[in-house]
This record gives structure tokens, sequence and C-alpha cells, in this order.
């Protein structure tokens, strides 16, 4: 195998991030990347920007996209991985940045109710024209002084059970997997945490799952253990990465969870016998 690591989950400005797709690109060539995944929310309007970098600056970028889906009573994040068109799933993914906008229209109308006055405007200027989240809420609300900082916007106001949440619109856990299998991809469960036993991953795997996130910041190292193994014990493909949002969006280093390239490689194994099964 080729030596070398990779980064499978980072985000730009085109949806929650704080780095442009280019700016993304550039950095993950001074990491000394192999490989870089562009994984926003709902949307992949960044990976062409992205793959002119790449081809520049000899970086291999991933067509990806984290879609937040729900699996009875639990949120679920759904990286798809190698997206064959990216163009024709961004146009997809239209509706489902329609109910972010919807959303978000909806927690400043709590957040005025609450007596802060901040503006819809004011958040749309921080998202800059890409997939509206609670983060670009947050940072407008740090920028208008009502907060001072990420983890104050969440637990004042917008984190799960504070007064100013709106809950998601529901994606199925099937709908989604059906949706990146559709356009190619592989479905990857994005930082399970305690959350990934060995029963909910044998679960997941048999109604379509093709991989597990194993290297995450958000992991522990037992986490990443038991992960790694269940992984091979189920024949899921392992994966990793920052979960990057930008230099300015916290602690995480883009690459420092030192992904092998070789877990990439898998990846594109598994592609290439699922394409040849399905060609006559």
């Amino acid at each position: 195998m080729t030596a070398g690591f990779v980064d499978l989950h980072a985000h730009s400005t085109a949806s929650d991030g704080s780095a442009t797709p280019e700016a993304a690109v550039e950095l993950a060539a001074r990491a000394g990347l192999a490989a870089f995944a562009l994984t926003d929310h709902d949307s992949l309007a960044g990976i062409a920007p992205a793959r002119a970098v790449g081809e520049r600056l000899g970086v291999r970028i991933v067509a990806g996209v984290e879609l937040s889906v729900v699996d009875g009573e639990r949120e679920v994040h759904l990286l798809g991985l190698h997206i064959r068109d990216a163009t024709a799933l961004e146009a997809r993914l239209a509706t489902v940045r329609l109910a972010r906008h919807t959303r978000a229209e909806a927690i400043v109308g709590r957040l005025n109710g609450l007596g802060v006055p901040l503006s819809l405007d004011a958040v749309l200027t921080e998202s800059a024209g890409g997939a509206i989240g609670r983060p670009h809420i947050a940072r407008a609300l740090i920028a208008g002084g009502w907060v001072h900082d990420l983890r104050e916007a969440f637990d004042r106001y917008l984190g799960a059970g504070r007064p100013a949440n709106v809950e998601k619109a529901r994606v199925t856990f099937a709908d989604g997997v059906a949706l990146i299998h559709e356009f190619g991809g592989l479905a990857v469960i994005a930082h399970p945490g305690s959350e990934g036993t060995r029963e909910r991953l044998t679960d997941l795997a048999a109604r379509g799952l093709d991989g597990v996130e194993v290297l995450h910041p958000g992991h522990a190292p037992a986490d990443v253990q038991r992960l790694r193994a269940l992984a091979d014990e189920l024949d899921l493909l392992p994966s990793g990465g920052s979960d990057w949002h930008g230099a300015a969006a916290g602690m995480r280093v883009l690459g420092a969870m030192q992904v092998p390239l070789a877990w990439l490689e898998r990846h594109d194994q598994r592609l290439a016998t699922r394409h040849a099964a399905l060609t006559p």
C-alpha cells in the first residue's frame, strides 16, 4: 500500500465552515495530505472549485457530503463519499437546503421572541450563500454582541432543548443511504462514538451502511479501538477525518487524525468491485 495520510471529513463555506473550498485544499496540500474529502452539510457546491485547486496542487479531492438523517428517535450523520455526479446530487439537495432556510427563519423568530433582535439578513451574511446551519446563527449572535462565543450561543439558545432550537426536517436513514448509493457513493456513519456498538452497527450494515468513521477528534481511544475491530468484523470500510470547519471554528486541525491512505484505497477497491458487479 502507498504511504501517506488523508482527511475524509471536512467542511468549507459551502456549508458551515469558515474557509473557502479553495483555501481548504491549499491547507490540505500544506499539511501533506494525499487526498481530502470535502463533506459539506447538504451541499456539494464546493467540489468543483476544490478539484480545480486539487489538480494544480496534486491533492486528490473526494466528492462528499454530510447528511443529517433520523433512525427511529436518533439523529445520525451520514457521510456520502465518492459521489459520482456532484452537480446532479447538488440539485437534488436543493429541497433540503430550502428546509434549512425555513428552519433558520423559525430560529430567528424564536430569538426575537426572547428579546434578541437578530435579523435573518445577519444570518445570511454569515452563511455567505452556503447551506445555512446553526453555527451561522451562532456567529451572527457573536457578531451582534448577544453572546461571547459559540459555546454560549448553543448553551443559551441553540442547542437541543434550548429555547430557540428548532428541529430539523426529518430524512430517514434508509432514504439517506439510498440517495448516496444512487449517486455511486459509499454511506459512512460519522462520529458514532460510544453509540457505535456491535448491535447497532450490525443493524445499520444490514440496512446498507458501507463504512464507519473510526478516527474522529470526538472519539476516545476506547471508541477507536472498538470501532476499528467492529469494522473488520462486520466488513465495514474504516474511514476518518478531522471534521474540520476552519481555523476560526475551534481547535480541530486539518489532517491531524492521520487517516491512512490505505483506507482510501480500500474504498476504491470496494467501489470497483461494486461497479464490476453492476456492469453487464
